[in-house]
């Protein structure tokens, strides 16, 4: 089952828990109202695997890939992580299912305070278009994580503000429904 929780104010190494203290620990009922979507699926038969073909074909996620987040696999590492831990939002959603390794997805609830989602071998996560979010390591430094988009992937992050965006001004409605 996915863990996540509050994060504490701490501007330590981001790939640390920062685990809100009192902790205040976070179900997947709260994290549906903001918009994510969690599956735990088994990463070891990711490849014929009719669960999460049955997921693909309901979402329409067309396209797939497959990136390894660990400094002898990805070029320019400690860039990529820079960039991948800034505050962005896009306008499509954002799909990762995690074959191997772990690390943290950051988003912001209704009231703009951070949740650390902690992801491991077999989560698979939706963000939807328009929310603000982030991702790093966790202290392991390691993940491979499957990458999936509906049609052509747009790999186009907004940094925050990007409140005038059609995406966020709908997400923003959504957060208001769910209230």
């Amino acid at each position: 089952m996915v863990q996540a929780w509050y994060m504490d104010e701490s501007a330590d190494d981001p790939r640390r828990p920062h685990r809100a203290e009192p902790s205040r620990p976070v179900g997947l009922e709260q994290l549906r109202r903001l918009g994510v979507l969690y599956w735990k699926l088994d990463a070891d038969k990711h490849e014929n695997d009719p669960e999460l073909e049955k997921i693909r074909k309901e979402r329409n996620y067309s396209w797939m890939d497959i990136i390894t987040i660990s400094k002898d696999k990805l070029p320019n590492y400690e860039e990529k992580l820079r960039m991948f831990y800034e505050e962005h939002l896009h306008v499509d959603e954002e799909i990762r299912y995690i074959l191997d390794g772990s690390g943290y997805f950051d988003v912001r609830d209704k009231d703009d305070k951070w949740i650390r989602i902690f992801m491991e071998k077999g989560d698979m996560i939706t963000l939807p278009a328009g929310i603000y979010h982030r991702f790093t390591l966790d202290e392991k430094n390691y993940v491979k994580a499957m990458r999936l988009f509906v049609g052509q992937p747009v790999w186009t992050a907004y940094g925050r503000p990007a409140d005038h965006l059609d995406a966020r001004g709908q997400y923003v409605r959504f957060l208001a429904q769910t209230a």
